[in-house]
């Protein structure tokens, strides 16, 4: 979302550290790209106002003309202040002492509340919670069966006494009292020990009276402990006009921002939070029940600045690799034993587990350098290496260099794949393994094949060409005669020299020969200077 801002920005900081002294000019110079930068990403006028006003003020302080690098403090500054406008630090959600814990959803129809229902209540299961949905949403058309259906999906169960709406025109249908229903959820968590409740309220199109009074009578019947406000990350400058008339209307504890994962310019990200004065706790990032994330201010602003987010790729990474997986492999490279593509499947399928492979790309530092190769990495690239190894025998896969022709024919025809694309998966594996050796022997994590892009030419499909990837061994180094024939001869007195034991030693007490000055040129007999044959031809005239 934020790929347009971040390449503003990261094209304005190059061009300050061509400098070592910044002036007055070169600040506001620098201000001014940042304001249009965050207009065109459609922050809220007064957010950019107070936001670039506190970095001009910063950066003509002495905390920039005494720095060492005057242009990374520039930096450091604007994220700093990224970080105080989209919150200044997480918070965690607030739990009732005594259970359940109750959190209501509100915001406007199509900000993804049901969805987000799910996926907050996967979230609080994996955390060790035993939560509750209540399909309080009676008014949209199915809202009741796309939660109970979100429900089943994230392994907690849904509280829907009334089927809602099952119509195609969005009105209350009689009888369905969303309030009750709210009132009779919290009974049932009570009763059933459950310790949070999720309730789903009805949206609109836009901020109406009828919603405003729904929404407050649901927050007085079951006096929730967080309030969370979803809503659409996309939706630009609306979004801080929605989220003041809801703060206003109903009041709400926390934001949550949903389709981070699209190609809007992402202005409510940066404007809801300081204009409402309501943190962000959470991003929904994708379709996926597991596209869910708690928001921390510091990753984003890092991410928008690109300096990537490792801290939430090795959360990542924690919970989709095997501790017992990872120990064994670390084992058996410290052992010196070769990594087999047994093991580069299994280190593939962890990955796989992490989520997009593109979305965990894109949270390494420097990465908005390579946006273009990012959007055209294939995901399914992976699946077609799968298949490659799984079209493997078990002693193929611990020994590939057993491949030939026929066998390569067998793979490709097993897997779905040409023969070309075997070879490519060889070659690749041939550079990953290779790595992997070099890691066991000490030797850093600098993957073979792309220069300075570490290891970016052994992701699949992301190496470009077929050949991109491949790993070619260091030249190797020949001793031979020289092709100078004074050269030549030079050598071979030398060598004689050391065959009859007669090679001159430096004189004592010096390791390079520079114990004793040298004789000067007064005290050379020119008549005894021994010349290699063939050299006095080149002092003839």
């Amino acid at each position: 979302m934020f790929a347009t801002l971040s390449d503003r920005l990261t094209s304005t900081f190059k061009n300050l550290r061509t400098k070592g002294r910044l002036s007055e000019a070169d600040i506001d110079a620098t201000v001014r790209e940042i304001r249009r930068a965050l207009l065109d990403a459609d922050v809220a006028v007064p957010v950019v106002r107070t936001f670039t006003g506190a970095v001009r003020e910063r950066s003509l302080s002495a905390e920039v003309s005494g720095a060492l690098n005057p242009a990374q403090q520039v930096v450091k500054i604007v994220n700093e202040e990224l970080v105080a406008i989209l919150g200044g630090a997480n918070r965690p959600l607030h739990l009732a002492k005594t259970p359940p814990s109750v959190i209501m959803l509100a915001g406007l129809q199509g900000a993804g509340k049901t969805t987000l229902a799910g996926k907050l209540a996967l979230h609080l299961r994996e955390q060790g919670h035993t939560p509750l949905l209540v399909a309080a949403d009676l008014q949209r058309p199915n809202a009741v069966t796309q939660l109970q259906i979100v429900g089943e999906r994230a392994g907690v169960p849904v509280f829907a006494p009334h089927p809602g709406n099952q119509g195609s025109d969005d009105a209350l249908v009689a009888g369905a009292d969303p309030v009750a229903v709210a009132r009779e959820g919290l009974a049932t968590a009570r009763a059933r020990q459950h310790d949070v409740l999720i309730v789903d309220t009805a949206g609109r199109l836009g901020v109406d009276a009828e919603l405003m009074t729904q929404a407050s009578d649901i927050r007085d019947a079951i006096s929730p402990d967080e309030i969370l406000f979803v809503i659409d990350a996309m939706i630009g400058q609306d979004a801080v006009t929605t989220a003041q008339a809801f703060a206003d209307g109903v009041g709400f504890t926390g934001v949550v921002l949903t389709k981070l994962d699209g190609d809007a310019r992402g202005g409510a990200a940066l404007s809801v939070a300081s204009v409402t004065g309501r943190p962000i706790l959470f991003a929904s990032t994708g379709e996926k029940l597991t596209d869910f994330e708690v928001f921390h201010p510091d990753r984003m602003a890092s991410r928008i600045l690109d300096m990537g987010d490792i801290l939430t790729l090795i959360e990542h990474a924690e919970k989709s690799f095997d501790a017992e997986q990872a120990e064994a492999m670390a084992g058996k490279l410290a052992a010196g034993e070769d990594f087999t593509l047994e093991d580069f499947l299994q280190q593939m399928q962890a990955m796989k587990n992490m989520g997009s492979m593109k979305k965990m790309l894109g949270m390494l530092p420097g990465m908005g350098q390579m946006r273009e190769a990012l959007d055209n990495f294939d995901e399914r690239e992976v699946d077609r290496i799968e298949a490659i190894i799984r079209s493997m025998t078990p002693a193929e896969r611990r020994a590939p260099k057993i491949i030939n022709g026929s066998r390569r024919s067998r793979i490709a025809s097993g897997s779905g794949t040409k023969a070309s694309d075997v070879n490519q998966l060889l070659d690749r594996f041939d550079g990953a393994q290779k790595m992997m050796k070099q890691m066991a022997r000490g030797g850093g994590m600098g993957l073979p094949g792309m220069g300075n892009l570490p290891g970016m030419g052994n992701l699949p499909g992301m190496g470009g060409k077929k050949s991109r990837g491949r790993v070619a061994p260091p030249p190797r180094k020949v001793k031979g005669k020289s092709g100078n024939p004074a050269k030549r001869a030079e050598e071979e007195r030398r060598a004689g020299d050391r065959t009859a034991g007669t090679t001159p030693s430096a004189p004592k007490g010096s390791a390079f020969g520079l114990g004793q000055p040298s004789p000067g040129p007064e005290s050379i007999d020119p008549a005894t200077l021994q010349l290699p044959a063939g050299l006095g031809k080149m002092f003839r005239r």
